[in-house]
């Protein structure tokens, strides 16, 4: 059972299903801060189940601290207290801005170990089977909030020359270049998984809320692998955008990325 601030998500599916659906709704603005919520009754037709579960997915809302119940108003939105952490990354110039991130944030170090390099791991930076890379489990924060959740997998060979409080102190990336790396390129996909009891409790939201999933494999100018990173992230505290411009002419316009624009402002 997943915790988000000091509060547990139901248990059933159903529950769970309708307190994520409402969680979203009420994150995503859907309903405003002290707006009512619809009445159990309703809630429960919308969405085909009993007032039961509507009433356990509410609870759990409540001890979120997303809503309040009212004497004569219902299950009302609360106003969020304090300032909300929602970070924004530009698409066309993630790379340096999540390096930025990574020197402007905090890390709390979860895990650091040695092990032998997961099949999918070891393909994508070229090992042989058997050999070790050196796994970290990192959490990075703003503002004391938790806004993603950072897996590493260097080589064993590479990451002998940095030591756990290394890693909990510098971002790994200055790490490596203190090594004297030369980073050639990278390959990055961007997609969206759900939180596991693993990954939920670190970033403070519930087990089965929608996560960005980033993942990047780092490599040299020989296409020797350096590092593998899987980052997931809170798409209520960090978001990714990107400029486009319509271009072409006539049947041939479509949209292109602005990259220049992004870069620019980036370097200012």
């Amino acid at each position: 059972m997943a915790v988000q601030n000091g509060a547990a998500a139901p248990e059933g599916g159903k529950a769970r299903r309708i307190y994520l659906l409402l969680r979203d709704e009420i994150l995503g603005g859907t309903h405003a801060p002290g707006q009512a919520l619809p009445g159990e009754l309703r809630l429960a037709d919308a969405h085909g189940v009993s007032r039961v579960t509507i009433r356990r997915a509410l609870d759990a809302l409540v001890g979120d601290g997303l809503v309040e119940r009212r004497a004569g108003s219902g299950t009302v939105v609360r106003r969020p207290s304090g300032t909300p952490v929602q970070l924004k990354a530009d698409f066309a110039t993630l790379m340096p801005q999540l390096q930025r991130y990574a020197e402007e944030s905090t890390a709390r170090l979860l895990s650091f170990a040695y092990v032998t390099a997961p099949p999918m791991v070891g393909e994508a930076l070229n090992l042989r089977p058997g050999d070790r890379v050196q796994r970290a489990v990192r959490l990075r924060l703003a503002n004391d909030k938790a806004f993603s959740h950072l897996t590493t997998f260097v080589p064993e060979s590479i990451a002998q020359s940095y030591s756990e409080a290394d890693l909990a102190s510098t971002p790994l990336f200055r790490l490596l270049e203190r090594r004297g790396l030369q980073v050639d390129h990278a390959r990055q996909t961007v997609s969206a998984v759900l939180a596991t009891p693993e990954t939920a409790d670190p970033l403070e939201t519930t087990v089965g809320a929608a996560l960005i999933a980033l993942t990047r494999v780092v490599y040299d100018s020989d296409g020797a692998g350096i590092e593998y990173l899987s980052a997931l992230y809170r798409p209520d505290r960090f978001q990714l955008e990107m400029t486009l411009n319509r271009v072409g002419e006539s049947d041939d316009r479509h949209w292109e990325p602005v990259f220049g624009e992004a870069t620019q402002r980036a370097a200012q």
